[in-house]
């Protein structure tokens, strides 16, 4: 055996500080109901026999570069744990890029036709390990095959972005859990012709994945490709910055008194014809630093995410992508941090707002789906602006109300059908449930019992009283 294909052996045989994550084989996958399809009235999405699937999503970008084979099989097991149905990551971040056994991406430079090495664990290989993983664990990979940046760079030619997007689908078209993302924290008009390229000779030989664009902070791929014949459905980043850092904003169109409002992104993508699904895939991350490059500003929370989620989420998108400052780079001692992180990713994954995003996915599924529209009419009074905002969303027998700051609010109960209607307090944070009565149908006054202000959100659910979505003694929602 040659010395580097045994030190390869050696890399996969030693053992590691972390658990083992087994897949059940028996239990369901989204798969299982067919292929991810648009919903026929363009906003959500659904698999093939009509079960709604929400997108929940995790960042994990550096996953196929830094993590191992003991490593990736955990965190990918405690996203499942947490709700998380997609990870979404960088395929490669340079050209070439090297994985945690010192193997590159490109070998053989833009030809891939002899990628498959006799006798050596590849870089490619690892990619099909970690997305068998994910598989195995109910989970899709939204591919990011090339960071927007490299692109920019000018390592990546058309002819290169035609080979590369036809290694990409002929080795991953057969996979069940895989969505294509273009792009990658770039301007769609930013060399667009490789992503029309890449994309085109991927959905030529690919039949049966979605594809996206994830864009550059504050834009949205709206702005470029929403006409693409390859763009089924939308993505925007709502960014890293505040109310009042709007210097180097991708969004020409926002004021500093909007620059927070990722429910703008939504309303303005299902505006356009035809209708496609939109969703926030880049907010602001947990532990970061607001404005991104200075540590030493305030750092953003669990209860941004959890603002940002909600918002995007009751606005009318298709559903939600979290990140966290050390777990979207795969953070380890000694690799050094971006972004002033410190904390490794296995200890981040301990934080609030990565185990609090399961709890929207759990409301979300708990009522009729496709029927889901936002409606701020249901809103009696002002919406509110910035963190005072109030946002609604509704079916014709529900509604739902997110409160981030906790603030007085009147409900305007007659919205949806019924003389009389259940009402409950549902908590973001841990998941609880409290029902606090039966109503008429008018407006009604509503405010938690606790303090008003940032980060006291609550999320106030009702329903026709002769519907039986929640029960009354519930404390939370099953699973």
């Amino acid at each position: 055996m040659k010395k580097t294909n045994l030190l390869t052996s050696l890399m996969l045989l030693a053992l590691s500080i972390f658990p083992t994550y087994g897949a059940d084989k028996k239990a369901s996958k989204p798969w299982d109901n067919g292929n991810l399809k648009i919903s026929d009235n363009g906003t959500y999405f659904q698999h093939e026999n009509g079960t709604p699937f929400f997108w929940l999503g995790d960042t994990g970008w550096l996953l196929p570069e830094r993590l191992d084979r003991s490593e990736a099989p955990y965190y990918l097991g405690r996203c499942k744990d947490a709700g998380f149905n997609v990870v979404q990551v960088q395929t490669i971040n340079g050209v070439p890029a090297f994985n945690a056994y010192g193997q590159m991406s490109h070998p053989d430079g833009w030809d891939f036709t002899n990628i498959n090495k006799p006798g050596v664990y590849g870089y490619w290989d690892h990619m099909d390990f970690i997305i068998k993983e994910a598989e195995s664990k109910g989970i899709y990979i939204a591919m990011v095959p090339i960071w927007g940046g490299l692109v920019k760079q000018g390592l990546m030619s058309v002819e290169d972005a035609k080979a590369y997007g036809k290694f990409l689908a002929e080795r991953y078209k057969d996979s069940p859990n895989i969505i294509w993302v273009m792009g990658g924290d770039i301007k769609g008009d930013v060399n667009p012709d490789q992503w029309n390229a890449m994309a085109t000779t991927i959905k030529a030989i690919d039949k049966n994945h979605l594809m996206s664009y994830h864009p550059f902070g504050r834009t949205s791929s709206t702005q470029w490709f929403h006409n693409a014949d390859w763009l089924d459905f939308n993505m925007f980043q709502s960014g890293h910055r505040r109310y009042d850092q709007v210097k180097g904003d991708g969004d020409d169109k926002a004021q500093a008194s909007q620059a927070e409002d990722n429910w703008r992104y939504v309303e303005e993508g299902l505006s356009r014809t035809p209708r496609k699904p939109i969703f926030d895939a880049e907010p602001s991350y947990e532990e970061i630093p607001q404005g991104l490059h200075d540590p030493s500003q305030p750092w953003w929370k669990a209860q941004d995410a959890r603002r940002y989620a909600y918002w995007d989420v009751f606005a009318g998108s298709a559903g939600h992508t979290y990140g966290h400052n050390s777990i979207m780079q795969m953070l380890k001692p000694g690799t050094g941090g971006a972004y002033g992180a410190k904390k490794p990713w296995y200890e981040a994954l301990d934080d609030p707002g990565f185990n609090q995003m399961k709890y929207l996915k759990k409301l979300i599924l708990a009522f009729p789906y496709m029927e889901r529209v936002p409606d701020q009419s249901v809103i009696a009074g002002e919406n509110g602006e910035r963190y005072e905002r109030l946002i609604a969303t509704r079916g014709n027998d529900y509604l739902l109300v997110y409160n981030y700051t906790n603030r007085p609010m009147n409900i305007d109960l007659t919205k949806i059908s019924g003389k009389k209607k259940n009402v409950w307090w549902y908590d973001p944070k841990d998941g609880s449930l409290k029902y606090i009565g039966e109503y008429d149908s008018k407006v009604t006054p509503f405010q938690f019992d606790g303090a008003h202000g940032a980060g006291n959100d609550q999320v106030l659910i009702v329903t026709d009283a002769s519907k039986n979505y929640i029960d009354k003694d519930w404390t939370r929602i099953p699973d």
